[in-house]
């Protein structure tokens, strides 16, 4: 059978060894699945300033040390754990920077490592809730719940910045690999003169779209908010309207990050970094504890068919309004299809609304599991009986699916999660849009819902007839290449430990 021709820019996490300073130590990693075989792209480019010989601390040691912080809080924090993991497997020493309450979720998983004789560790500081004027336990920005508490979130992610100095230069570390939002972090990278890398959740193929509306700006060119326009510069059409393309929204940051993106010297395929997760209890450990109990949601989908199940989850962050809820619950219903629907808990500030149909729980009885909290992604889109995914587009879901080869309904949300569908739906060709047209508010007020009537003809679409299973071949075919890649002796394989290679000869050439 012959692979699926897809364009070079295609899925990412995208991780950035950098630094703000033009002149200072420099390094760019664009990660991204490729067309040979959907692998991880990274892009190396070296600054000419940067001096490894300049601290004789680094050139008394053979081991190599990178200290990483898994509390961005932009972004789920377990693709951090599974890069630093790897790292370890790689004879580096990883040690991981949290909070008690973020790391209470992962440091099983690091005693198992440690256990096996690897050398990674937690380093914990305490998230400065109370002076950001944020409630206790408020440690990431899923916990967030208005435009207000999440600026403050980000004031407490700065006030971090004078502890997490204290720690490296306690440690001092040959790499430092810090999130987007810790932008502070270069110049901590700069004062200690080791390279900084940085993680990022977003994708190369949005990456391309940002550039190219920034400099070409053709939504100026249509005259409604909902006309469609052409985004230049891209190996395929790819169309948007101004309610998809997020073109008002400039930040300081997206900025840089466009401006540092540049074509390496050096690449290496390194992911996808959820396969890197071999065992059950790895997979189950990958993110929170949850509610249902992960032996109850894998017993149910025991006793169903394959390729029966839709999976349905918006990630941690969506917010759905109590109408919303209802026509979700109205498509799932009427379509007939067996489902696990993911419904995120209610804090104790929001507000608690009844919002089922009235005898909903009783009609779906056998053919329908609601999981409220977490639930095992990884595990449950393994499964076999597992046989759609809608999913809000967020990057690591995407990478997730891609790499179990399930396809998918796309409802997108917000961020650039309108451009991740496009490459889903339209070039990847493994998964069909519910319909969503524009940004939605991260409150309970999401204006008019997506209709039950859509979410219905979406589901059946992908789980019945020949469309759906066409696109479920072709996903399984990007699974099967993911797999081969990061297996021994696989390209990502190989090219990790000539990435970590790299990394040593900075200080040890």
């Amino acid at each position: 059978m012959q692979a699926p021709r897809t364009p070079m820019y295609m899925l990412a996490n995208v991780l950035l060894l950098e630094s703000n300073q033009a002149n200072a130590n420099m390094f760019i990693l664009v990660v991204a699945l490729a067309r040979a075989g959907y692998k991880t792209w990274v892009e190396l480019w070296k600054s000419r300033k940067f001096d490894p010989k300049a601290n004789d601390e680094y050139s008394k040691t053979s081991s190599t040390s990178c200290i990483l912080s898994a509390n961005d809080g932009a972004w789920p924090y377990y693709p951090m754990i599974d890069i630093a993991r790897q790292f370890a497997r790689n004879g580096a020493k990883a040690t991981i920077i949290s909070t008690p309450l973020n790391a209470s979720h992962f440091s099983q998983t690091i005693e198992r490592d440690r256990q096996d004789g690897l050398e990674i560790s937690i380093s914990l500081i305490e998230f400065s809730c109370q002076e950001a004027g944020l409630p206790e336990g408020c440690e990431s920005l899923s916990s967030t719940t208005t435009l207000e508490m999440s600026l403050k979130f980000y004031r407490a992610l700065d006030l971090l910045q004078q502890p997490v100095e204290k720690l490296l230069r306690e440690n001092r570390p040959d790499a430092i690999v810090a999130g987007l939002f810790f932008w502070w972090a270069d110049d901590v990278a700069l004062k200690l003169n080791v390279p900084r890398l940085q993680f990022n959740g977003t994708g190369f193929f949005p990456m391309c779209i940002y550039n190219s509306l920034r400099e070409h700006k053709p939504y100026e060119n249509v005259e409604s908010e909902y006309e469609e326009f052409v985004v230049p510069g891209l190996p395929d059409e790819v169309k948007l309207t101004r309610k998809k393309s997020q073109r008002r929204r400039k930040t300081k940051i997206r900025a840089h990050l466009l401006r540092q993106v540049v074509i390496g010297r050096k690449a290496w395929h390194v992911g996808p970094v959820s396969l890197f997760s071999k065992s059950n209890e790895e997979k189950t450990h990958r993110g929170l504890e949850n509610s249902s109990g992960d032996d109850n949601c894998l017993s149910w989908l025991n006793s169903k068919k394959s390729n029966s199940v839709v999976y349905v989850c918006f990630g941690s962050m969506a917010i759905f309004s109590a109408a919303q809820l209802l026509e979700i619950a109205k498509g799932l219903e009427s379509s007939g299809q067996e489902f696990i629907w993911v419904v995120r808990e209610k804090t104790k500030d929001e507000r608690s609304i009844d919002w089922l149909p009235d005898g909903f729980e009783s009609r779906i009885q056998g053919r329908g599991l609601i999981i409220k909290g977490w639930a095992p992604q990884v595990l449950i889109l393994e499964h076999e009986a597992v046989g759609g995914f809608i999913t809000h587009c967020g990057w690591n879901s995407v990478l997730e699916g891609v790499a179990a080869g399930v396809p998918m309904v796309t409802w997108p949300l917000s961020a650039e999660q309108f451009f991740n569908e496009k490459l889903v739906t339209e070039i990847l060709k493994m998964g069909t849009p519910v319909g969503a047209q524009e940004w939605t508010k991260r409150t309970d007020d999401h204006g008019e819902p997506i209709k039950g009537d859509d979410i219905q003809k979406a589901v059946m679409k992908l789980m019945v007839g020949e469309e759906g299973e066409r696109m479920r071949i072709r996903a399984g075919e990007f699974g099967d290449m993911a797999k081969r890649a990061v297996e021994k002796g696989g390209s990502s394989d190989a090219d990790l430990k000539s990435l970590m290679e790299e990394i040593r000869n900075y200080h040890h050439p």
